[in-house]
């Protein structure tokens, strides 16, 4: 309602200055209206607390002078109640804000708050030579959902995947794909072929250890750059990728950038260089260290006793690295909560070093999963495969199709479409740092606040405009139904800014959830297409045509896709 919130302050300031002489921007004004808790108390509140103090008189007085000074064709009811002021938007109103929905199209509700701005994304960012397991979805969807929603605000946007594409697991990688595998198996069968091959080397290392030290001395020739093993370790990132890149495809993700780990690797020493010129490094036992005991947090570790780099080494040169290549203006890491002291901690240390950019890291961390069902489990023991779940999930989706809708075309589509869409849906729909409980029936079903029914929502409007199209601009508010729909519609814009400096995607799967509530009210209480009078019709298709478009926006900031017809 914020078209509604911003003429309503504009016309409360022009009453206040017209009643007191006194100047109360309306900006100010449009800070203190609220929503009542019951929308029979208006669609805004003023509360005139504040004012009082302003004015030098008392709330009541203010909000019966005010009531009795506003009159205006913006607003149907104006009431004081107690000291508040609440004010019900009109009929004329809401239809020219209904058809302002339609005019801006796929553009409602957008803004160009980033204009001129770049943001970098760090997300994803699965180990390489093993699948996506389900632990990886929260980042995954979280991160590319701000992306898209920043992307909406004017910021440009880069995406980037960090992948964990270094380390000694590629030495055993090596070890273990030369004693047990062969290339045509992996190139047949991919990842799993790899993590096969990798459980074997844990396995039989605990029986000789001695392999512990052949991967240890086969990862030194790889940072030798021995070329043999890096030709092999191209290659696993290559088989890697293609399988991450099937689950990208299946949420609708491509990403900017995919350097990793390694890429960081010459980048590192004049990091370690400039701590150590700085007097910022202390050696504790051995180990090279950031001492933050004074800003209340364990010592940063940037060199094991064995001079090796551990991950806040590696992230201070990516950091560093990115502000030389894109310049941000806000560099976002998204990661589970576990990892906010690692982030607090090298972020210090990178305002320590001197950079007046650390105050542009932003870390959004999020919550933990856990699945409900024993059918769920792979043979990975306790991880759950993303690839899985999707499977499980879209089968699940096809049996309802075939059941409520056999004649349905594209049934692969669709059902790829809801079965992703109700996982993601359902991630994104709590608070991010809250820890989900996945229930695979609930996020399945067509009824309550699911992705299912939300996309089925979105495929109804599209099968109403299907028969026929609003000519526009003819009809007005005639029940109360209409009003609902409208006036949840209008919120869009302000959900987009709180979800945008909140970074929380779950603000923008509530919306859908109300507008979705308020459409099929208004879809089982009112004729459409059957309809009587030609201007109620035209005026209900119009209505039917503004959700449509704001439901197919609003699905897409949260990486659902929205088939025609389910």
């Amino acid at each position: 309602m914020l078209i509604f919130k911003t003429k309503a302050a504009d016309i409360v300031s022009e009453a206040i200055k017209m009643l007191w002489e006194q100047d109360v921007p309306a900006h100010d004004v449009a800070d203190m209206l609220e929503y009542p808790p019951d929308p029979a108390m208006g669609d805004v509140a003023l509360p005139c607390f504040k004012l009082s103090r302003t004015l030098k008189k008392s709330p009541v007085m203010i909000s019966d002078a005010l009531s009795g000074a506003i009159a205006d064709p913006v607003f149907d009811k104006v009431e004081s109640v107690s000291g508040y002021l609440n004010l019900t938007a009109s009929s004329s109103f809401l239809k020219d804000a209904l058809f302002g929905i339609i005019e801006e199209g796929d553009r409602y509700g957008s803004s160009d708050v980033g204009k001129g701005k770049t943001v970098v994304f760090d997300y994803s960012s699965p180990n390489v030579c093993k699948p996506f397991h389900v632990g990886h979805l929260g980042s995954t969807v979280i991160g590319h959902s701000l992306k898209l929603i920043h992307e909406f605000g004017g910021y440009k946007c880069v995406g980037i995947n960090h992948l964990g594409d270094w380390g000694t697991q590629f030495g055993k990688q090596i070890v273990a794909f030369r004693k047990w595998g062969d290339r045509e198996t992996v190139e047949k069968i991919g990842i799993d072929e790899l993590v096969r091959l990798y459980v074997k080397f844990h396995n039989e290392a605990e029986k000789d250890p001695s392999l512990d030290d052949e991967a240890r001395a086969e990862f030194h020739k790889l940072e030798e750059g021995d070329p043999e093993n890096l030709a092999l370790w191209k290659w696993f990132l290559e088989v890697s990728i293609a399988e991450y890149k099937k689950t990208y495809r299946q949420l609708g993700i491509v990403f900017d950038s995919y350097k990793g780990e390694s890429f960081y690797t010459d980048k590192m020493p004049a990091q370690v260089q400039k701590l150590h010129d700085m007097g910022l490094l202390k050696l504790d036992n051995g180990a090279s260290i950031v001492d933050l005991d004074e800003y209340g947090m364990p010592p940063c570790l940037i060199l094991r006793s064995d001079g090796s780099t551990l991950y806040p080494t590696r992230d201070i040169a990516a950091a560093v690295y990115r502000k030389e290549t894109y310049d941000f203006d806000k560099c976002v890491y998204v990661t589970s909560a576990q990892q906010i002291l690692h982030f607090s901690q090298w972020f210090k240390v990178v305002e320590l070093m001197g950079y007046d950019w650390y105050d542009k890291l932003v870390h959004v961390p999020y919550g933990t999963v856990s699945i409900d069902g024993a059918k769920l489990a792979t043979r990975t023991g306790n991880v759950v495969l993303l690839k899985d779940l999707f499977k499980m999930s879209v089968d699940k989706v096809k049996d309802i199709i075939r059941e409520k809708n056999p004649d349905l075309q594209n049934v692969e589509e669709t059902s790829e479409a809801v079965g992703v869409g109700a996982i993601v849906f359902l991630y994104l729909s709590n608070n991010r740092i809250k820890d989900i409980n996945f229930n695979l029936e609930n996020a399945l079903s067509f009824d309550g606040n699911t992705g299912p029914y939300a996309q089925y929502t979105y495929a109804r409007t599209c099968s109403v405009l299907e028969k026929e199209k609003p000519v526009g601009a003819r009809g007005t508010v005639t029940v109360p139904e209409e009003a609902d729909v409208i006036k949840s519609l209008l919120k869009f814009p302000e959900k987009v800014a709180q979800a945008l400096d909140d970074y929380e995607p779950s603000v923008i799967t509530r919306f859908i959830i109300e507008v979705c509530a308020s459409f099929n009210r208004f879809y089982h209480s009112c004729q459409i297409l059957k309809a009587d009078d030609p201007d109620v019709k035209d005026f209900r298709l119009s209505l039917t045509q503004a959700v449509n478009n704001v439901l197919r926006t609003a699905l897409h900031l949260i990486c659902m896709k929205t088939p025609n017809k389910i």
